[in-house]
């Protein structure tokens, strides 16, 4: 746990990351913080609590909160890194923590426990909002142009055996008419309602109890390219994919979307509105599906410590001094 105070200048180094309080708003290159989008939007005297779940994209979505809020002045404790779905949102709605990044998708068919939810992802971020506000006093903030839907993947030789990428229909053909054929996933995508119910729904086909194997999200991608999976279950803007040499299976539309916002109890929110509002959606806006997916290959892929590649974005796209 670690408290970072106003007027915090980033310091990059090469291998580690060094948070450190300063007494001019200068970082050593001559940079205003006050030039920045941190900087202009101070939450001075503001604690913030951030949060996230245990895999790559959103430790890396977490520690871009906790370096931009802190930039701006508030005074922050990092608990990026809390566990899955239902423990952050646990956390969030009993007040552990203030703030952590969810999918519109995940809000309004888990959370909310609502059905047919829009393909609209402005709509959809609209009707979580306004319902999440109104029912739990959770603001949702900005609303990223990537969708991080769920999707699945098959390896080289398996894309290839086939002739090309699967579809939804033919990979649950190919499982349905090969009993050796297993299908990866972790454990909550089995249960959920946005999960593998969708795509059994669609197909017409449900996937049997042995031809399941349930791993940590990361190794699904490492066992799939092994081909000890004959397909894996993953987050479509995992860098893993392009890396591992491992291809979409084609979805037509079956999986709901997935941008994500800053989703923050309203008490926390309420102090300071517009800067909130203004630091999101700086941070957001530059996050399509590429740079989302490059970002990612940083961390899960290249290696690289979260917090690195959170601050090398922060910096670059003018949200905090460099």
């Amino acid at each position: 746990m670690k408290s970072l105070t106003k007027k915090l200048v980033v310091v990059m180094a090469a291998s580690a990351l060094a948070l450190s309080a300063c007494s001019s708003d200068s970082d050593s290159s001559g940079n205003e913080q006050g030039d920045t989008v941190a900087g202009a939007n101070s939450l001075d005297g503001i604690s913030v609590t951030v949060g996230s779940k245990d895999f790559d994209e959103q430790l890396l979505l977490g520690q871009i909160l906790v370096q931009a809020f802190g930039a701006a002045g508030a005074e922050i404790t990092d608990k990026v890194n809390l566990g899955g779905t239902s423990v952050a949102r646990a956390a969030l709605l009993s007040g552990e923590i203030d703030v952590y990044p969810e999918y519109n998708g995940t809000g309004y068919a888990v959370h909310l426990e609502q059905e047919n939810p829009s393909f609209d992802a402005a709509e959809l971020t609209g009707k979580v909002k306004e319902m999440d506000l109104k029912e739990n006093s959770i603001a949702w903030i900005g609303r990223s142009p990537f969708n991080n839907t769920y999707g699945f993947v098959s390896s080289p030789e398996t894309t290839e055996a086939n002739g090309g990428p699967f579809t939804t229909q033919t990979f649950m053909e190919y499982v349905r008419d090969n009993p050796d054929a297993v299908v990866c996933m972790e454990t909550e995508f089995p249960d959920r309602p946005d999960g593998l119910i969708l795509t059994e729904t669609a197909t017409g086909i449900e996937l049997p109890e042995e031809q399941r194997n349930i791993l940590d999200t990361g190794v699904i991608y490492t066992e799939t390219a092994d081909n000890n999976c004959t397909f894996g279950e993953v987050y479509t803007t995992d860098g893993r994919i392009p890396a591992l040499g491992l291809t979409l299976v084609e979805d037509p539309g079956i999986n709901i979307l997935y941008n994500v916002s800053a989703a923050m109890r309203a008490e926390t929110y309420d102090q300071a509105p517009d800067q909130f509002e203004a630091i999101v959606a700086a941070i957001l806006a530059p996050l399509d599906n590429n740079k989302m997916a490059e970002l990612n290959k940083r961390v899960s892929a290249d290696g690289e410590e979260a917090s690195a590649v959170a601050a090398d974005f922060l910096v670059t796209e003018g949200i905090i001094a460099g």
